[in-house]
């Protein structure tokens, strides 16, 4: 083969590789127009819809298309993920020349105003007698510039170093759509010692709203102590948002500042000659409130007022020997001809005023959103001001029954009690609480010698044990909720027992003192109930 031959058969191969690649690679991506129609705003939770419009503008077949429209962060669709993708069958198979389609998705955004939203589209196609596949990409952005939504942190604007005060998370919800997996967080400023809140957070900085419906609204009451150096300014900020996909997403925030005062007057507070005074329904509370000149100059003509909030007092019991009761907002009033500390106060000296009222006998919630009670004494004294919050402790119950017809399991033997004849008897359990949730919850007993246990529960899942060799009998209930037993069931349990007596010449005890104890969640205070003994009844 001569050189004129091999030049030949170079340029023969080059140019057969020049037309595959030339065949590949000379298709127009413009033949296939795509765009994206969509609303340019919106507001956060409204429907909106994006209509994708893809059309053959060109003179080949366009085979196998699929599509991939992707949506950006917050946005809730209803199929799984954010990224839908189309194949060929659910866009109607292969694009013609001319041919035009369109295809819909609708979503709602979650995020905060001004926040830019994103879509994306990619379709990818075979041109007909093509070998490799093309895509051809587009995005359009949506604004959300509105977020009906209210969320305010309500703080005093300035506090005394080293006393206690409350402030607030207030929100509402204008989306005409469920917002799911709210959480509302705060970040407190250095030289805060958080004291509690209501309702409880997780690590005193989030909480968590599992539903937060249209016209729906809500409070966080936060309380804590502030120290600082006077006129220093401290911040509080406080967030809302959505958790999506293990992602915070953020819907309103509020930025507010407190200052730290000055104080001329320290205050304090004690009821019934306790600093920390845990109440109780029908308790009377004496309290005797504090007042030291902290100026380096006397203080004089000074103003005391004391209102009361918590719909468990009763204001008709109020006694304030000094001071005068002001019924329109609960407030108590004393003035300086009244009480000589009030008209003169020497710089370091302390004053007292004091009043006492009851709280109802027999208060009761009236929605579960009532656990947790507090008492609530705001003092403003002139300029100064305080803020005192006094919890309110549960109140259990526990009670123990016995039934000789089938409740539960079927009973049988004789009653009034026989000797030497065995009777099956059931026993019901029952565990209530009031007002707070109740945690470590326990209810146990001591089985008499010549009672049987039957190995029977109800319901299946109870936590019920039973100790052979101690004849202990003790059922780990966990937590009651706050209202068991009044605005919702009571814990119950259910066990059967039998006795065969050997004389019915005495009393027969079928059940000894049931001792229920627990853990009041509000207030740390310790339960315990006791029952009564059950007697069997006899013919003797």
């Amino acid at each position: 083969m001569n050189k004129t031959q091999i030049i030949l058969i170079v340029f023969l191969v080059l140019g057969i590789a020049f037309f595959v690649f030339w065949q590949n690679m000379s298709f127009s991506k413009e033949v296939l127009k795509i765009e994206i129609i969509g609303p340019e705003k919106a507001s956060v939770g409204e429907e909106i819809e994006y209509i994708v419009k893809f059309k053959n503008n060109g003179t080949i077949r366009l085979e196998n298309p699929e599509l991939t429209f992707e949506f950006p962060e917050g946005a809730v669709v209803e199929e799984n993920g954010r990224i839908i993708r189309r194949t060929s069958d659910d866009l109607q198979g292969d694009i013609y020349p001319g041919q035009e389609r369109t295809i819909k998705f609708t979503t709602r955004y979650l995020g905060k105003e001004n926040d830019v939203k994103t879509v994306k589209t990619i379709m990818s196609f075979q041109p007909k007698d093509l070998k490799t596949r093309n895509e051809v990409t587009t995005t359009f952005t949506t604004i959300l510039n509105e977020v009906p939504i209210s969320f305010s942190l309500d703080v005093p604007s300035e506090t005394a170093t080293g006393k206690a005060f409350s402030f607030k998370i207030n929100y509402s919800s204008n989306v005409n759509y469920p917002l799911k997996d709210i959480s509302f967080t705060i970040q407190y400023p250095d030289g805060f010692e958080f004291l509690y809140s209501q309702p409880k957070g997780m690590e005193n900085t989030q909480w968590d709203v599992p539903i937060l419906n249209e016209a729906q609204s809500g409070k966080i009451e936060i309380s804590g102590i502030l120290t600082g150096e006077s006129q220093e300014k401290k911040i509080f900020r406080a967030r809302m948002g959505v958790w999506q996909d293990g992602n915070f997403i953020l819907l309103k925030e509020s930025i507010k500042g407190i200052e730290i005062a000055s104080p001329s007057l320290y205050i304090t507070q004690r009821i019934n000659n306790s600093d920390d005074y845990i109440a109780s329904v029908g308790d009377q509370l004496h309290y005797e409130i504090f007042f030291r000149n902290l100026n380096e100059t006397p203080a004089t003509n000074m103003v005391i007022i004391t209102r009361l909030e918590g719909s468990s007092l009763d204001l008709n019991s109020i006694q304030a020997p000094e001071g005068k009761y002001e019924t329109g907002d609960n407030s108590i009033l004393w003035e300086p001809q009244n009480i000589s500390s009030l008209q003169y106060l020497e710089p370091g000296e302390e004053g007292k005023v004091e009043f006492w009222i009851d709280i109802k006998k027999d208060w009761a919630m009236k929605t579960l959103a009532d656990k947790n009670p507090t008492v609530k004494s705001k003092i403003m004294i002139n300029t100064s001001r305080q803020e005192f919050l006094t919890k309110i402790a549960t109140t259990s119950e526990a009670k123990q029954n016995i039934y000789l017809e089938d409740k539960y399991f079927d009973n049988s033997g004789p009653y009034p009690l026989e000797a030497y004849k065995k009777t099956f008897f059931t026993v019901v359990w029952t565990a209530k609480s009031t007002y707070n949730d109740i945690g470590e919850a326990v209810m146990k007993t001591v089985l008499p010698d010549n009672v049987i246990y039957e190995n029977k529960i109800w319901p299946e899942e109870v936590d019920l044990v039973f100790d052979e060799d101690t004849r202990e009998l003790v059922w780990n209930i966990g937590t009651i909720e706050a209202g068991s037993g009044f605005l919702k069931e009571s814990k119950t349990c259910a066990f059967q027992l039998s006795v065969t007596p050997q004389t019915t010449e005495q009393d027969i005890i079928l059940l000894g003192p049931a001792q229920f104890s627990g853990i009041d969640q509000w207030t740390n205070k310790s339960l315990t109930v006791k029952t009564d003994i059950v007697y069997g009844e006899t013919d003797k």
